[in-house]
C-alpha cells in the first residue's frame, strides 16, 4: 500500500489538518514502510496510488500507525504556520485513535457544557456499535481495529433499556467506572433523543392546520379553531388531574376509559417540549392575566458544527449558531471555503481515475469474451479499482462521490468491500456466510453500459453542468435512496436501518402489514443488535393489538422460528416475551401467553420445560385478567404436549389444580379443553394415569368428603369431579391401546362408521377418543373388537380395563354413598359423571360390569324391605345416581323398562319401611329437569296411585309436587290431575291430605279455566265438607299451600278463593279449645299473611276479608305470641289508611302493603321484630315474595 486510506479518516479529520502552506517531511506505512504522499498535500491520493475503497464497518487506523502519523503531520501543520491553531476535531480524533476514551469522553462533556459540541465525539459516544466486546479470536496484526475494537462494553442488544448486566457479567477486563462512564453518557444521549422527538412532535403537531386557516380564524373571532391533537392531549391531562385532586375517582376512572389512548400518569406522555401548565383552578383564577404562550419559546444553540458536514452538502449555507462570536465566525468562514477548495480538487482527481478505470474495463471486456471467476473477481490486484463492477459515468451523481453517511457501519451499495482480511471479527463471523452468494451473482452480473457523447468537455465541467440536476444525497434518506441495494446482504442492512424509522409513520391499524418485511428482515440481518431491535418493533408495532393482530404477529414469529432454529428463538424472541410479561396493556400481556405456546415446538426442551413453563406459572398465579390467565392455560396445555421430563409431572398437576380453582369460567373452560387433555396424554406416555393421575383426584375428593361432614366444599368437590371426568376419555383410549386385541386391530376391509351417539359429545378436539386414538377408521376397528371381546372372550389379562372394573367403580361407588342426597348439586354432578363414563366405555360394559356392581349394593328384594336390616343404602345417593346416572344412558324399551321398575321397587320399600323419602325426591327432581321422562314419571306414580298400600300411595302423591313444575298442561290435564283425583277418592285422610300440595302446584303454574276450576272445586271439599272439619292436619296442609302458592296464582282464584278460606280458618281459630292446634294454626296463618300482603289486593277484599282475618289472627296472636301481635298491628294499621286514602291507593296501583309502611317508627318496630321472630326460614323468604 504506497498510501494511507483517506476513507479512514473522515473528511473533517483530513480537511482540518490541511493547509496551504503546510509541509510534511516524509511518511510512511506501518506495515510496509512505503513513502507517503506529497507534502504539498499530505492526505490526497497521488494518480498512482490504490483508489479508495469502502468498508462494510466502521474500521479505522490502528492507533499504533497511522494515528502517529497524523500526529506527525499535525505537528508539521503547527510548526509551518505559527498562526494557526489546532482543530478541536484533530485533537478528537487523535484521543480515539489512540483509545484514551475516557479522555475523550471527559472532552466530550466539557464542549457540551461549553455549547460547543464536537459531531465526531457525539456520533462515537451515540453509537452502540463502538463499544461492543470484541468476541472469538482476537484480530491479526495486518487488520485494522476501530476505536471501539479493544474496548468492552456490556453487549446491549438494541438500548440501555435492554441491557441484562447478569448476561455480561463475566465478560469485562476494564474497571467497573469506565463502563459506568460510558453508560452514564449514553443515557444522557437517549434523554437528549428523547427531548428532541418531542420538539419535532410539538412542531409537525403546530403545523397541522393550514396557515390559510389560521388567518381564516384569525380574521373572524366568531369561528372557533378546531382543537389540535397536543391542544387535546394537554387538556386531557389537565382535566384528569382536576378530576383526581377533587375525589372525583370514578369520573376519572371513566374519563381515562375513555381515552385509553393516553397515560395520564405522565406528563411527558402528552408529548409537548414545554413545562407542565398550571392546574386547571390556577387557569381560572389567572383567566383575565394572559399566560405566556407556548410558541414565544424557541430553542438557542442549535445547528450542525463544521466538521460532521458531509462532502457533498458544502455548496449550502453553512449552519449559523447564536452564541458563537464574530472572531468564531469568521473562522468558521474560512475553514468552510478552503474545505470546498480541498473537496473540489478531490473531485477532478477520483473523477480523472474513474474516467481512465472505465475505459480499462472495457479493454478488458473486449479482449476477454468469457472470463473465469478468478480473473473477474473484484478484491484481485490486477484490477485497479474493486468498485468497477458497478461504475458509472463521471458525474456529479456518481456514487462514489458521496461520502458514507452512516461511518462505514453498513455495506454501500455503491461499491463492493474491500478483501475480507479488513473485516473486523465480529463482522466476518456473522457474514461469512453470505458474502460467497453476494459476491457470485455481483460477479455474474453484467456491468451496466451507458452510451457516452462524443464530446471533449472536460470532466470538472461535466460535473458543474450537472450540479444543476436538484438532488439531495445528505440526508439519512436521500443516501439510502442514493445507493441501490445489489444483493440480498445489502438489501437486509437497508432494511435494518430503514424500518425504525418507517414504522412509527405508518397508521395503526395498517402496522400488521409491515410484519413480514420486519420479520424477514429480521431472520436474514447478520447484525444481532439490529435483529433484536427488529424483533423489540414486532412486538411493540401495535398499542393494544386485537385478535386478528395478534394470530398475524404469532404466525410471523412460527415462520421466525422455523426459519432460525432453537437457539436464536431462545436468544431472540423469548427476551422479548420475558419484557413485556408485566406490560399494562392486557393484550400485550395475552400477546405474551400466547406466544410461549406457539413457540413451545420450536424452543431448546430444556428452556421448554424451566423457562417457559416458569413464566407461564407466573402469570397463571399474577395475571388479573381472565384473557389473559385463559391463554396461559392454553399455552401449558401446548408444552404439555411437547415437555419430556418425568420430573415436571409434579409440577404440572399443581398447575392443573391451580388452573381448575381459578374463579373465571372461561379459563376453567380452557383447562378441560387443552390442559387437561395434554396433561393426560402425557401421564398416557408415563404410565401414570391410572396409577397417579387419578388416584390423586380420587383422594382428593375422599379427603373432601371427610372433613366436609359438617359443611361440604361443593365448589371444591365440583372441581375435582370435572377433572375427573375428563379423564374419562383419556382412560377409555389407555384401555383400547392395552388391550388383548390391539394388535389385531386392521385398517383395511369393511369397517363400519361409528354411530354419531356412541360417544357423548367432547368438549373439544383433545377430548375425542378418535383424536387421542389417531384417526376414526382406527377407533371403529378397535371398537369392534372391544365389544367382541367383552361379550365372548371376557377381561382375563386385559390388567387396564380389571383396574378400572376391580379399583375405580368401587371406590367410586363408595364415594358416591358418602355424599349428601339433599344436595341437589352434588348428585347431579355425579350423575352427570357415571352417564359419560357408561357412555364413553359402551353397553355392553354398563350392562355387564356397572350395573351389577350397583345393584349388588342396592339388593332390592322383598326380604330387606325393613331398614332396620341393614338396607338404609336405599336413603343415600347412591339410589339417584343409580338412577339417573346409569340407568338413564340408553334411552331403549329395556333400559326404560328397567329404570321404571327400579323407581317403584325403591318407591315401595321406602314407603313401606317409613324411611326417609329424600332419595326417591332427588330422583324425581334430576329426571324431571328433563322432559323427556315425565311420560316415564308418571307411569311410575300411577303405580303408586293404584297400589294397595295407603304407605305408597302418599308417597305418590307428594312425588306428583316434584314433577309437575316444568310439566306441559296437556300432560297435567290428561294424566296428573286425574290421579291426584283418584287419590282424593281413597278411604285415608292421609292420602288426600298428601294430595293438596300437588293441587296447590297446578294452582300456581297452570293457566287452563277448566283444570283450574276442577282443582277449586276438589279443594272446596276438603275445606267445606263437614268430615274434614276436625281434620287439623288437612287445614295446617291447606294453610301452608296457600301461603306457598298465593302470591303466584291466578289474581282471581287468590281473591275469589284463598283470602276468603283463610278468614274462615282464621275466625274458626278463635275458638279453638286445644292450645297446641291453636298456635299452631295460627302460626301457619301468619306465614301465609305475610306472603299474601306483598300482593295488590283490591279495596274490597281487603275490608271483606283481609283486614276481618287479620285482626282474628291478631285476637289469638295477643294471647300466645305478643312479638307476632305487635307485626299484625303495623300490617292492619297500614291496611286501614290504604283503605281510608283510596285516591292514594288507586294511584299507587299495585304497591304492595308491607312496602307502603309510613312512619320510622312503625318500620323500625316491624324491622326489628321480624328479627327476632323465631319463624321458619321459608315464612321469612315468602315475606317478601312478590307476583311473578
Amino acid at each position: 500500500m504506497a498510501s494511507v486510506n483517506p476513507f479512514n479518516l473522515s473528511d473533517s479529520e483530513e480537511e482540518a489538518e490541511r493547509r496551504p502552506n503546510e509541509t510534511v517531511d516524509t511518511e510512511r506505512s506501518p506495515s510496509d514502510g512505503a513513502p507517503g504522499p506529497p507534502p504539498g498535500n499530505p492526505f490526497s491520493p497521488p494518480a498512482d496510488a490504490e483508489p479508495p475503497s469502502l468498508l462494510l464497518s466502521s474500521n479505522r487506523t490502528s492507533p499504533s500507525g497511522e494515528g502517529i502519523s497524523v500526529s506527525v503531520a499535525a505537528t508539521s501543520a503547527m510548526a509551518g504556520s505559527a498562526d494557526a491553531r489546532v482543530s478541536v476535531d484533530v485533537i478528537a480524533a487523535q484521543l480515539l485513535r489512540d483509545q484514551y476514551i475516557l479522555t475523550a469522553l471527559e472532552f466530550h462533556t466539557e464542549l457540551l457544557e461549553a455549547g460547543r459540541e464536537l459531531p465526531r465525539l457525539r456520533d462515537y459516544f451515540s453509537n452502540p456499535g463502538n463499544f461492543e466486546r470484541q468476541s472469538g479470536t482476537p484480530p491479526a496484526k495486518d487488520q485494522v481495529l476501530g476505536p471501539g475494537g479493544p474496548l468492552n462494553r456490556a453487549g446491549s442488544i438494541s438500548t440501555l433499556d435492554s441491557l441484562d448486566f447478569a448476561r455480561y457479567s463475566d465478560d469485562g477486563n476494564r474497571e467497573s467506572d469506565e463502563r459506568v462512564a460510558v453508560l452514564e453518557f449514553e443515557l444522557r444521549k437517549a434523554k437528549e433523543t428523547i427531548q428532541a422527538l418531542r420538539a419535532n412532535l410539538t412542531q409537525a403537531a403546530e403545523s397541522e392546520v393550514p396557515s390559510q386557516e389560521r388567518k381564516n380564524f384569525k380574521s373572524s373571532p366568531e369561528i372557533q379553531e378546531p382543537i389540535r391533537p397536543l391542544e387535546k392531549r394537554a387538556l386531557n391531562f389537565l382535566v384528569n388531574e382536576y378530576l383526581l385532586k377533587n375525589e372525583y375517582k370514578l369520573s376519572s376512572i371513566t374519563f381515562s376509559d375513555e381515552n385509553d389512548d393516553q397515560d395520564f400518569e405522565l406528563w411527558d406522555d402528552v408529548g409537548l417540549n414545554i413545562p407542565k401548565p398550571p392546574d386547571l383552578l390556577q387557569l381560572y383564577r389567572n383567566c383575565g392575566t394572559p399566560l405566556p404562550s407556548p410558541r414565544d419559546m424557541v430553542d438557542a444553540s442549535v445547528g450542525v458544527d463544521f466538521g460532521d458536514l458531509p462532502g457533498n452538502c458544502i455548496a449550502q449555507d453553512p449552519p449559523k449558531k447564536p452564541d458563537l462570536s464574530q472572531q468564531q465566525q469568521t473562522e468558521v468562514v474560512q475553514e468552510l471555503e478552503y474545505q470546498i477548495s480541498l473537496l473540489n480538487n478531490e473531485k477532478q482527481s477520483l473523477a480523472e481515475q474513474l474516467k481512465k478505470l472505465q475505459s480499462e474495463i472495457q479493454t478488458l471486456k473486449r479482449t476477454v469474451s468469457s472470463p473465469p471467476p478468478t480473473t473477474l473477481d473484484l478484491g484481485s490486484q490486477n484490477t485497479p479499482n474493486p468498485c468497477s463492477s458497478s461504475t458509472t459515468n463521471a458525474s456529479s451523481t456518481d456514487p462514489l462521490s458521496v461520502p458514507p453517511t452512516d461511518n462505514g457501519q453498513y455495506l454501500d451499495i455503491r461499491g463492493v468491500s474491500e478483501p475480507e482480511t479488513v473485516l473486523d471479527p465480529p463482522s466476518t463471523q456473522n457474514t461469512s456466510h453470505a458474502h460467497p452468494q453476494s459476491h457470485n451473482k455481483l460477479k455474474s452480473r453484467p456491468p451496466v453500459q451507458f452510451d457516452q457523447p462524443n464530446r471533449k468537455l472536460s470532466p470538472a465541467f461535466l460535473q458543474a453542468l450537472l450540479s444543476f440536476c436538484r438532488m439531495c444525497s445528505d440526508s439519512r434518506l436521500g443516501a439510502e435512496v442514493s445507493r441501490i441495494a445489489d444483493s440480498e446482504e445489502s438489501v437486509m442492512l437497508m432494511l435494518g436501518r430503514c424500518l425504525p424509522h418507517i414504522v412509527p409513520n405508518v397508521l395503526l391499524a395498517k402496522r400488521e402489514e409491515l410484519i413480514p418485511l420486519i420479520l424477514c428482515t429480521a431472520c436474514l440481518h447478520p447484525e444481532p443488535k439490529e435483529r433484536d431491535q427488529l424483533l423489540h418493533i414486532l412486538f411493540n408495532l401495535i398499542k393494544r393489538p386485537d385478535d386478528e393482530q395478534r394470530q398475524m404477529i404469532l404466525t410471523g414469529c412460527v415462520a421466525f422460528a422455523r426459519h432460525v432454529g432453537p437457539t436464536r428463538v431462545e436468544a431472540e424472541l423469548l427476551p422479548q416475551c420475558w419484557e413485556q410479561i408485566n406490560h399494562k396493556y392486557p393484550e400485550r400481556r395475552l400477546l405474551v401467553a400466547e406466544s410461549c405456546g406457539a413457540l413451545a415446538p420450536y424452543l431448546p426442551k430444556e428452556i421448554r420445560s424451566s423457562l417457559v413453563l416458569s413464566m407461564l406459572q407466573q402469570m397463571l398465579a399474577e395475571d388479573k385478567a381472565d384473557m389473559v390467565r385463559e391463554a396461559v392455560v392454553k399455552s401449558l396445555g401446548i408444552i404439555m404436549g411437547y415437555i419430556d421430563d418425568p420430573d415436571k409431572y409434579s409440577q404440572g398437576f399443581e398447575l392443573m389444580l391451580l388452573s381448575l380453582g381459578d374463579p373465571s369460567e372461561r379459563v376453567v373452560s380452557a383447562v378441560h379443553q387443552v390442559f387437561i387433555p395434554a396433561f393426560a396424554a402425557w401421564t398416557t406416555e408415563l404410565g401414570t394415569l391410572q396409577s397417579a393421575l387419578i388416584p390423586s383426584l380420587l383422594a382428593r375428593i375422599e379427603k373432601l368428603l371427610t372433613q366436609g361432614e359438617h359443611g361440604l366444599d361443593e365448589h371444591k368437590l365440583h372441581v375435582f369431579l370435572s377433572a375427573l371426568q375428563s379423564l374419562i376419555p383419556p382412560l377409555f383410549a389407555v384401555v383400547l391401546q392395552n388391550a388383548p386385541f390391539t394388535s389385531r386391530a386392521k385398517l383395511h376391509g369393511d369397517i363400519p362408521a361409528i354411530e354419531v351417539t356412541r360417544f357423548p359429545r367432547p368438549a373439544s378436539p383433545l377430548q375425542d377418543v378418535a383424536t387421542i386414538i389417531g384417526s376414526r377408521e382406527m377407533l371403529s376397528a378397535l371398537l369392534l373388537l372391544y365389544d367382541h371381546q367383552l361379550e365372548h372372550e371376557g377381561t382375563t389379562g386385559w390388567d387396564s380395563l380389571l383396574w378400572v372394573v376391580n379399583q375405580l367403580l368401587p371406590q367410586l361407588i363408595e364415594i358416591v354413598g358418602r355424599i349428601n342426597v339433599t344436595s341437589s348439586t352434588c348428585v347431579h354432578e355425579f350423575s352427570r359423571f357415571f352417564w359419560r363414563f357408561c357412555r364413553t366405555f359402551g353397553k355392553i360394559f354398563t350392562n355387564a360390569k356397572v350395573k351389577p356392581q350397583f345393584q349388588e349394593i342396592l339388593r332390592l328384594s322383598e326380604e330387606n324391605v325393613d331398614a332396620s336390616a341393614g338396607n338404609d343404602i336405599l336413603t343415600k345417593a347412591t339410589v339417584p345416581i343409580y338412577a339417573t346416572g346409569v340407568l338413564t344412558c340408553y334411552n331403549q324399551e329395556e333400559d326404560r323398562k328397567l329404570l321404571v321398575g327400579f323407581l317403584e321397587d325403591v318407591m315401595t320399600t321406602l314407603s313401606l319401611s317409613h324411611a326417609p323419602l329424600d332419595s326417591l325426591k332427588a330422583s324425581f327432581v334430576e329426571l324431571g329437569a328433563n322432559p323427556v321422562y315425565h311420560e316415564l314419571l308418571l307411569t311410575v306414580l300411577w303405580y303408586g296411585v293404584v297400589h294397595t298400600s295407603a304407605l305408597v300411595r302418599c308417597t305418590a302423591a307428594r312425588m306428583f309436587e316434584l314433577v309437575l313444575r316444568g310439566m306441559s298442561e296437556a300432560l297435567v290435564d290428561r294424566r296428573a290431575a286425574p290421579a291426584l283425583i283418584t287419590l282424593c277418592s281413597g278411604p285415608e285422610f292421609s292420602v288426600r291430605i298428601s294430595t293438596i300440595p300437588a293441587f296447590g302446584t297446578i294452582m300456581e303454574t297452570v293457566t287452563q279455566k277448566e283444570l283450574l276450576e276442577r282443582v277449586k272445586m276438589q279443594l272446596a271439599s276438603f275445606l267445606e265438607d263437614p268430615q274434614y272439619q276436625d281434620q287439623h292436619s288437612l287445614h295446617m296442609e291447606i294453610i301452608r299451600t296457600f301461603g306457598r302458592v298465593g302470591p303466584n296464582a291466578e289474581p282471581r282464584f287468590r281473591d275469589e278463593f284463598v283470602l276468603p278460606h283463610l278468614h274462615k280458618l282464621a275466625l274458626a281459630n278463635n275458638s279453638q279449645a286445644v292450645e297446641s292446634k291453636r298456635i299452631d294454626i295460627a302460626t301457619q296463618l301468619f306465614e301465609a299473611y305475610s306472603a299474601l300482603s306483598c300482593c295488590f289486593i283490591s279495596e274490597e277484599v281487603m275490608v271483606n276479608h283481609f283486614l276481618p282475618g287479620l285482626r282474628c289472627l291478631r285476637a289469638d296472636m295477643e294471647q300466645l305470641s305478643p312479638e307476632h301481635e305487635v307485626i299484625l298491628s303495623s300490617m292492619i294499621k297500614e291496611c286501614e289508611i290504604k283503605v281510608e286514602n283510596r285516591g292514594m291507593a288507586d294511584a299507587q296501583g299495585s304497591m304492595s302493603i308491607a312496602s307502603s309502611l309510613v312512619g320510622e317508627d312503625a318500620k323500625t318496630k316491624f324491622l326489628s321484630k321480624m328479627g327476632q321472630l323465631t319463624t321458619s326460614g321459608a315464612m321469612l323468604a315468602n315475606v317478601f315474595q312478590r307476583k311473578k
